[in-house]
């Protein structure tokens, strides 16, 4: 099975990520960041990473996502809120979305990730009724996002791929 994996990645999580499942490709698998990524045509799976900006894939995943066309796509991520919260169940169906009706979506995976230091400051600016506003509970999810991935969620995302490979 000819595997394209090709990721974005601001802080190294998604990167992370995606050498894990690269490990766990069959020979012969591909691995490019977005930037360096060829067209997907020719390939039998392509998994495609990104970190999470404003409630969908980053903008360069994004674009490369909606360039996409009749190919089987696994989708995985990294974001700072928790996994399991339907804040990253919303955010992996948006980038979902961004898919032609013509590709098949074979697989979703999302974990944790530390934030990008610069976003950490600027929430730090905001007006307490802000929405991401540092609460107490928000500085407690950030100190915990710090801590990711770890192996277990790197275990996970292989988990994830073999499944994925194994279901083509």
């Amino acid at each position: 099975m000819k595997t394209l994996i090709v990721y974005s990645s601001l802080t190294g999580n998604t990167k992370m990520v995606a050498e894990a499942m690269f490990a766990a490709a069959p020979a012969g698998a591909e691995i490019y960041s977005v930037g360096d990524a060829p067209a997907a045509e020719g390939y039998d799976l392509v998994a495609v990473g990104f970190w999470v900006d404003r409630g969908s894939a980053d903008k360069n995943a994004a674009k490369y996502l909606l360039a996409l066309r009749n190919q089987k796509v696994a989708l995985f991520g990294t974001l700072g809120a928790y996994p399991d919260s339907d804040h990253a169940r919303d955010c992996m169906a948006r980038a979902a979305m961004l898919l032609d009706s013509g590709n098949t979506l074979a697989g979703t995976f999302i974990c944790q990730g530390k934030i990008a230091a610069k976003l950490r400051e600027s929430f730090k600016n905001l007006p307490p009724d802000h929405p991401h506003a540092m609460t107490p509970e928000r500085i407690a999810r950030h100190e915990e996002a710090g801590k990711h991935p770890n192996e277990e969620d790197l275990a996970k995302a292989q988990e994830f791929f073999h499944k994925v490979l194994k279901a083509q």
